[in-house]
């Protein structure tokens, strides 16, 4: 008589079709329905050919999940999705809400759901593993009465594939995997699923939504609007309490100086002035004006205003005839530029630092977007010169080899 064994060399045995088949009819019976948007690939149209074309961006002619769309982000933006929808049962355990509020802003601990399939269903239906990119509605959470009234449909709630595997606990006796694991998250409205939300209607549910609508879902999933608008309330409070950045230097008094530093008299020198003599030929009688020689000093005090309060004249060339001791504010620079005329050339007192807080913040947010470029860039000259460099350690080890060879072959 044989010996009795589940386990067949290589082979799924008569015992593993009697699994296969009960643990598949559970899932007919308790699962829950679900919805798979099929993802199949970057779009093939989407890179550049000609004068623009990238090495990193290929243009395919196939279209096919295993296909990168950028090389150098290893991104797929624009990702395209099949029009046809697969419906498939699967089996989850339901988590309540609850919020982390230990953390700074609302994060929300429960919001990653691992569900479970038959693996021969998925294969018989979907032609393939269910993988990264793949988009699942969960028919059982939609929300028939949104808290907004002016939401013209259902709320559908859709989730992305972010890992997928065998589950640890689908083994059966015969040693055969049955069930096949993903780990999804909540879709949001971003460029990877435009193809999805941009093309999918609102729901139109004959019980609560008889007439439909033909708001896109887009529309519903995505916050643009009022992250905008929040945006906009809090830059005009700023605005009204920080009208400007920097600091306010018209109070103080700057005195006037030569160039040895010595106090100056603010009035200049008139010829009630009895230090003065007719014959010095360095004084003049003329000079009703001092002016001081330097600013104050220190953090973001640029405004573009003269010390001590002078006038000043401003535009994109200097004065002509100037005097010694005017200013002039420069707007053809970058920022504006304060100069002061010492009698033979025009010397920068300062630079105009104020301006208003939220351009500030635009102009450092582009900086940070450049430098971030340049980040990348760098990363991926160091990963070719560490190409370059062990390719070089290969030849000179090669190198190395055949000199002990000619050695011993000697």
């Amino acid at each position: 008589m044989p010996r009795l064994s589940l386990w067949k060399d290589g082979k799924h045995t008569a015992d593993y079709k009697f699994f296969d088949q009960n643990i598949n009819e559970m899932f007919t019976v308790g699962g829950v329905g679900i919805n798979v948007h099929k993802y199949l690939g970057p779009n093939a149209a989407s890179g550049e050919t000609g004068d623009l074309a990238d090495a990193t961006q290929p243009k395919y002619t196939n279209q096919s999940e295993k296909n990168i769309q950028d090389f150098l982000f290893l991104e797929n933006r624009d990702r395209k999705y099949d029009t046809s929808i697969y419906n498939m049962r699967g089996v989850y355990t339901p988590a309540s809400q609850d919020f982390d509020l230990t953390q700074f802003g609302l994060m929300n601990a429960t919001d990653t759901v691992f569900i479970t399939f038959h693996y021969n269903e998925m294969i018989n239906i979907l032609g393939r593993k269910i993988m990264n990119g793949d988009v699942l509605e969960f028919q059982n959470l939609v929300d028939y009465h949104p808290l907004d009234e002016d939401i013209p449909a259902t709320l559908k709630r859709y989730y992305v594939v972010q890992d997928a595997t065998r589950d640890a606990q689908g083994f059966s006796a015969s040693w055969w995997s049955h069930l096949w694991r993903c780990k999804v998250t909540p879709l949001v409205d971003s460029q990877e699923y435009k193809d999805i939300i941009n093309k999918i209607n609102a729901s139109t549910d004959e019980e609560y939504n008889p007439e439909g609508t033909d708001t896109s879902l887009s529309e519903l999933l995505s916050q643009y609007n009022k992250n905008i608008e929040i945006n906009d309330v809090i830059i005009a409070q700023a605005e009204a309490e920080v009208p400007e950045s920097g600091y306010d230097t018209s109070r103080f008094y700057v005195v006037p100086t030569d160039e040895n530093g010595k106090a100056l008299n603010p009035k200049g020198k008139t010829t009630d002035d009895t230090s003065l003599v007719g014959d010095d030929a360095i004084n003049s009688t003329d000079l009703t004006r001092v002016t001081p020689r330097r600013d104050t000093q220190g953090y973001l005090v640029g405004d573009g205003l003269a010390p001590n309060g002078f006038p000043v004249s401003s535009g994109t060339t200097f004065p002509t005839n100037p005097v010694q001791g005017d200013f002039a504010l420069r707007l053809d620079y970058r920022p504006n530029r304060l100069f002061r005329y010492d009698g033979t050339r025009w010397v920068r007192l300062r630079t105009m630092l104020e301006q208003v807080l939220h351009q500030v913040q635009a102009i450092r947010h582009n900086e940070v977007d450049l430098l971030i470029t340049l980040i990348h860039i760098q990363l991926l000259t160091a990963r070719l010169m560490m190409s370059v460099k062990a390719s070089a350690m290969y030849l000179q080890q090669r190198q190395i080899t055949n000199n002990v060879s000619n050695i011993f072959l000697r």
